[in-house]
């Protein structure tokens, strides 16, 4: 499984470990946040840059095209452009990762890493407040202008993608067992029907639990209110009963063991899972809208290449590099005509005709963002609410 293996700590797991504590300790107290360093004349910062032949890029495990530890798409890279790779898969979580990288870049010293991922989220928006991110510089990225989707164009937490641009999307909605369940499935009020009492997953992930909340009550997350937050738990509350536990990735586990037999899912595990023996599960857009994120490929301050990782940037952006690592990685791809390269040159029927890989304009158009948090107070206020329920 690629990186949703591991526990995602954007949300509540980071909020449930010490969450606080942890941004204590990174000098980040109430909604005051360190600057990074001074405005930056960011044309003059790029025009003096100089090509150098190395990109050392820090990603999560099991999450690029890779046989044995090698991978083709960076091979390829190399040959192209001859620029050597140093990939370390060492984001465990974007909590622990950015209290890593946090002093070094409050201290104006490189991280190490010319090109980092990490989700949208709190951490993301620390990044960009703090002015800790290096700004992309377009010109240089004409493939993402030419193939980019539109759902990862633009985004809420990165208007004009200015210091990002998206790795790998996923999808967050409803998966459910048909072999127990033989009725459709259709909204986020099914996962409060007392027939599967006992038999109902949730996520522990206080994000993922507060954007489905608020979705079920017609409410869009990227515009909702501190009171709609509060006012959405109500149904949290009620169908606590039901309940059978609030899980992290493992929730895809208790779905496949038949211990729950309907929970919030999401969408590339539920594709992997049906691969893996379990045509059974099958994942649903609730008519309510679904939640989708992105991990996003950034430029940390004081990165020694940039200009490397910017032409990875690019070269990742064409249909064959991002269909060789699709067809492996499996959740959205942000390239649509990486498709045809699947289905024609690689020859993956089942990945290039997912609409879970590649989504229609039909289901993208129901994909809600999260809430972009103002401030640490006002993600204090969505901890606060949320977290008693999973408690």
């Amino acid at each position: 499984m690629p990186r949703r293996e591991l526990l995602r700590t954007a949300g509540a797991g980071a909020g449930l470990l010490g969450l606080s504590s942890l941004l204590a300790a990174c000098g980040i107290v109430g909604s005051d946040a360190r600057g990074g360093a001074d405005k930056v004349d960011w044309v003059s910062y790029w025009r003096e840059q100089k090509r150098t032949g190395q990109l050392n890029f820090a990603n999560w495990p099991l999450y690029i095209d890779s046989e044995h530890g090698k991978s083709e798409s960076l091979v390829d890279f190399t040959k192209a452009t001859g620029i050597k790779v140093d990939y370390e898969a060492v984001i465990q979580g974007d909590a622990p990762f950015y209290a890593a990288i946090e002093p070094l870049l409050s201290a104006q010293e490189s991280t190490g890493y010319d090109i980092v991922v990490m989700t949208n989220g709190w951490y993301l928006t620390q990044l960009i407040n703090s002015n800790f991110l290096v700004e992309l510089d377009h010109s240089k990225l004409p493939n993402f202008a030419n193939y980019a989707s539109d759902l990862v164009k633009n985004p809420n937490y990165d208007p004009g993608n200015k210091y990002s641009v998206t790795w790998q999307t996923g999808f967050t909605g409803i998966a459910y067992n048909t072999k127990f369940i033989d009725r459709p499935i259709t909204s986020f009020n099914d996962l409060a029907d007392p027939a599967f009492k006992g038999h109902v997953g949730m996520m522990n992930d206080n994000v993922e639990l507060g954007c489905a909340a608020l979705l079920r009550m017609g409410v869009k997350p990227a515009n909702s209110t501190p009171k709609q937050w509060a006012e959405s738990t109500k149904w949290l509350e009620k169908q606590r009963e039901l309940v059978l536990g609030y899980y992290d990735q493992s929730y895809i586990q208790y779905l496949e063991n038949e211990d729950t037999w309907i929970t919030q899912a999401w969408s590339g595990d539920v594709f992997q899972a049906n691969l893996s023996g379990y045509p059974h599960l099958k994942y649903v857009v609730p008519k309510e809208g679904q939640v989708v994120w992105h991990d996003n490929m950034l430029i940390p301050r004081q990165a020694q290449n940039p200009l490397s990782a910017l032409e990875w940037m690019n070269f990742y952006y064409t249909p064959k590099i991002a269909g060789i690592v699709e067809d492996w990685v499996n959740y959205v791809c942000p390239v649509p005509k990486a498709q045809q390269y699947i289905a024609d040159v690689i020859k993956d029927p089942t990945v290039a005709n997912s609409p879970l890989v590649f989504p229609p304009a039909s289901i993208t158009a129901q994909s809600n963002p999260y809430y972009v948090y103002k401030d640490y107070d006002e993600y204090e206020t969505w901890n606060d609410t949320f977290n008693p329920i999973i408690e």
